[in-house]
């Protein structure tokens, strides 16, 4: 009998007798010339045979493990649907698990939010989502989901409805976009398996979404977020700064749904745990103010949430290293327990 030893990155053919195929992460069966005996252990199988392979039966044997294991998701970021409430074609990404062609099941779906100046592709180009979102289904840290990634810098830029009602980008993400990408792809549409995450203006809109809309997250994870005017006075300059005739009383109803904070401190008890929170942002970050009074606000209110600081600043080597970690917490609470 012969033994050979094939993995992917090399070949080896020990000298004992048995002659074996080991291939991790094979779950097909294996037709070969002859009839050898197979067993299966865990995530290996052996190919026992009294016949000696050739060099291009292994060669073949790499080739097909080989692409078994660079099964890989999908991303498309050029697609686009029509808004109604914006009066224009609104352009989104989206990236599909490795099985999503094979499967038939249906998914959960992350809606991941980019940051100023970036638009649909930022995620996919500078936040390398489909290497880091494979390699974390492949690790088992995250389960198969759905990212959808959508545009908010064309037009004008930001996540939220304008304080003048010209422009509301909530409401077409939650009355068109939502909508619209649930029954186009195989999306689960309850609360539990939908989460919202983003970085700086998308962490901001991450925090806004799900303060609004706890009904329609189960999880939501601000990074390096932009968390919006600290003060009604902050609110006051900001707001008048491009629109000086505003009301007082208009300032005063954007503060409260806009700022952090002021949704934090104000949030009724009922709704403590109806979102699992992590909030993540760097040592370095600009931002790192607005992060940190928002964690002493929950503090004091009690409600639960992860809060992380980690060395780094407002880049995005700091952010796709804070990807996995998000993709790991959402998919706890995707899962049953």
């Amino acid at each position: 009998m012969y033994s050979y030893e094939v993995c992917v990155s090399n070949v080896t053919i020990p000298s004992n007798n048995l002659h074996a195929f080991y291939f991790q992460y094979l779950n097909k069966s294996i037709t070969l010339p002859y009839a050898p005996l197979i067993t299966r252990i865990k995530n290996h199988f052996i190919i026992h045979t009294m016949r000696k392979a050739s060099l291009s039966l292994i060669s073949l044997f790499m080739l097909f493990s080989a692409s078994l294991l660079a099964q890989s998701g999908k991303v498309y970021d050029d697609l686009s649907l029509n808004s109604k409430i914006l009066k224009s074609e609104r352009k989104y990404a989206v990236y599909l698990p490795p099985d999503y062609e094979t499967s038939g099941r249906s998914y959960p779906v992350l809606y991941l939010l980019h940051g100023s100046g970036d638009d649909q592709t930022g995620w996919v180009q500078f936040g390398e989502v489909l290497n880091i979102t494979d390699k974390a289904i492949r690790d088992g840290i995250a389960t198969p989901m759905i990212i959808i990634m959508p545009d908010a810098n064309t037009g004008r830029r930001g996540y939220f409805n304008d304080v003048k009602g010209d422009w509301n980008y909530e409401d077409f993400f939650f009355k068109e976009l939502v909508p619209y990408v649930e029954k186009k792809y195989r999306i689960k549409s309850d609360k539990r398996f939908r989460a919202v995450a983003g970085l700086s203006m998308g962490g901001g809109g991450s925090f806004i979404y799900a303060l609004h809309h706890p009904e329609m997250f189960s999880s939501a994870c601000p990074l390096s977020a932009a968390t919006g005017p600290a003060t009604i006075d902050d609110a006051r300059k900001q707001l008048t700064r491009d629109n000086p005739n505003l009301a007082d009383s208009t300032i005063t109803n954007y503060y409260n749904s806009h700022s952090v904070l002021a949704l934090v401190n104000n949030m009724p008890d009922a709704q403590k745990k109806a979102v699992r929170w992590y909030i993540d942002d760097g040592d370095d970050d600009f931002l790192y103010e607005g992060n940190c009074l928002v964690h002493i606000a929950m503090r004091k209110k009690e409600i639960p949430h992860e809060f992380r600081i980690r060395d780094g600043g407002h880049t995005w080597t700091y952010w796709r290293a804070s990807l996995p970690n998000v993709l790991e917490f959402i998919s706890q609470g995707f899962h049953q327990y």
